[in-house]
């Protein structure tokens, strides 16, 4: 069974798979720290009959613009082969999806995703993990906004992050 999955806004995909937690900027032209930025994600998941919907969007705090970001979803189930995803939106695990946000202005939107896929089995829940993988090597002093985990239990209720 295929899943309509729909890419609700347009964006480049960053095309970066990369972890920059912890990563020290480098210094700016006038010798201080780099350009900070501050990614943050926020939506619902729901679980129901098999399928796991993910309606996200992203969103740039600033004080800087981001060329581009990589948000990392886990699911801890496996997705079912040959679930359909967004097109800047990619499969990197059995349970492991990636998806470029494109580039962000700063106190700006990004890309809004809605994901529908099918899981393995039936599970009675999901736990999904939700954070930057790549924000284009900018620091972010504020991660808390962009890293949730959210158990879905299979009502088809929304669980809000």
């Amino acid at each position: 069974m295929l899943a309509a999955a729909t890419l609700i806004a347009t964006g480049t995909p960053s095309g970066a798979v990369g972890h920059d937690r912890g990563v020290v900027p480098a210094p700016g032209p006038a010798g201080g720290v780099g350009a900070e930025a501050d990614v943050s994600y926020h939506g619902h998941v729901s679980l129901w009959d098999g399928r796991v919907g993910v309606w996200l969007e992203s969103a740039n705090h600033g004080p800087a613009a981001v060329s581009g970001a990589t948000v990392r979803l886990r699911f801890s189930v496996a997705l079912a082969p040959g679930a359909t995803l967004p097109p800047s939106c990619s499969r990197t695990a059995p349970s492991l999806v990636q998806c470029g946000t494109g580039p962000m202005r700063a106190a700006g939107t990004g890309a809004q995703f809605a994901l529908d896929v099918p899981v393995v089995g039936t599970p009675a829940q999901v736990t999904v993990g939700i954070d930057t993988a790549w924000n284009g090597g900018l620091s972010d002093r504020n991660p808390a906004n962009d890293t949730h985990r959210v158990l879905v239990l299979a009502t088809g209720d929304p669980y809000t992050f």
